[in-house]
């Protein structure tokens, strides 16, 4: 019996950085569907395009798990929508057996008018199940999502780590063959995330899993093998510490650039006064400055403290930012620890969502970074809550 659930062979897929060229380039591709030609053209390069994906192959068979590694803009999320089918390929070939989950972004699939136990009935009639067979789950997807007091509330007013819970109940206690999670677990609390990767396990008996996560560990324990990939291309295949080790040198060699991401009512934003050298069990000090059109509510926000590879090793919950600001200059003083990094330069990637967790306040990557002077042997130890506090 063929036990292989997912074969990709010489996948590609390129994009088009030009809105109006895209328009016109879809459809000249229609066009060459319709005469019974392949999907984007004979492979070259028009004006404008590069390749998202680019001859990608691989295969998974029941039973395995594989990681998806890259820093942002490597291609993961375009090749997981390939492979869910909400993308179609350029080049190359892709086959799946058997229902496929997917969890590819926050919320994606719901629709948000709809209350939390229609949207199971929705998703779970796409997977092929009756209304019958949904009776018979919904109480364990509910249980497993932890959100009983909020089932029947449209999920428009869900934070983003309600939605991440009520997809992963439904993509998992339905049972699949092949489960694709994107980097969505982060925003999940601690226990949450045992929970998760614990199901995972269980799942691996009988699925096919592809993981992708910036968190080395999570990548570690739950994965057989792992891919690198870079500007779409694949850089390496294998085991997965000698994967996540080329992630880590080639990050050394490109460190990540400073983005900002902020909201339409917020002018300006940014970390500053960051305690620039620390040492085990020190406290990681900065300003948090928001300076605001108008008034605003802030829901969630987070603090993921990263090496020089985008690898997660400090997650902090800032729920003491959890309040409302008025418009003008805001500057709150914040402490993140206390810290236990191996020796190395790390940064800071700081979120901050309102409007019950689906509005971006601002969203600032690597604006803070510092140097930590601990043991040089210590590995990738990774610390899901570290403690916050408003100084």
């Amino acid at each position: 019996m063929n036990d292989t659930l997912v074969k990709v062979e010489g996948v590609s897929k390129k994009f088009c950085r030009s809105l109006k060229k895209s328009l016109w380039y879809g459809m000249q591709d229609l066009g060459r569907e319709i005469t019974g030609q392949r999907h984007g053209g004979d492979g070259d390069l028009r004006p404008d395009e590069f390749w998202a994906v680019k001859d990608v192959s691989f295969e998974l068979k029941r039973g395995e798990c594989l990681g998806l590694v890259g820093h942002n803009g490597a291609g993961k999320t375009t090749l997981l929508k390939m492979l869910n089918g909400l993308v179609k390929p350029d080049a190359g070939q892709i086959q799946m057996r058997g229902r496929i989950g997917a969890i590819i972004a926050l919320g994606a699939g719901f629709n948000p008018i709809l209350t939390g136990r229609e949207n199971i009935y929705v998703n779970a009639s796409i997977l092929g199940l009756s209304t019958l067979e949904i009776n018979k789950k919904i109480d364990e997807i509910i249980d497993f999502a932890e959100i009983e007091d909020y089932i029947d509330m449209p999920v428009q007013s869900y934070s983003s780590g309600m939605s991440v819970r009520l997809g992963f109940a439904i993509a998992t206690t339905i049972k699949t063959d092949v489960l694709i999670l994107d980097e969505v677990l982060a925003v999940g609390d601690e226990n949450f995330q045992a929970k998760c990767f614990k199901k995972i396990g269980e799942l691996l008996t009988d699925s096919a899993v592809i993981l992708v996560s910036h968190q080395a560990h999570h990548i570690k324990k739950n994965c057989d093998a792992a891919m690198l990939l870079e500007r779409g291309h694949c850089v390496t295949h294998g085991i997965p510490d000698a994967v996540l080790k080329e992630y880590k040198l080639r990050g050394n060699k490109n460190p990540h650039q400073p983005l900002s991401i902020l909201g339409e009512n917020v002018s300006s934003a940014c970390l500053s006064n960051v305690t620039e050298f620390l040492s085990t069990g020190a406290c990681l000090e900065f300003d948090l400055r928001l300076d605001l059109i108008k008034d605003i509510e802030c829901d969630q926000a987070y603090l993921n403290i990263v090496d020089t590879a985008g690898i997660v090793h400090a997650q902090s919950h800032l729920d003491c930012l959890k309040k409302r600001y008025f418009a003008g200059q805001n500057i709150c003083r914040l402490a993140v620890g206390s810290l236990y990094l191996s020796a190395g330069q790390y940064s800071g990637n700081f979120v901050m969502y309102g409007a019950g967790g689906k509005e971006t306040i601002a969203h600032l990557r690597h604006s803070l970074s510092f140097s930590f002077d601990g043991p040089s042997n210590l590995g990738p130890v990774y610390y899901p809550l570290a403690v916050a506090k408003e100084l």
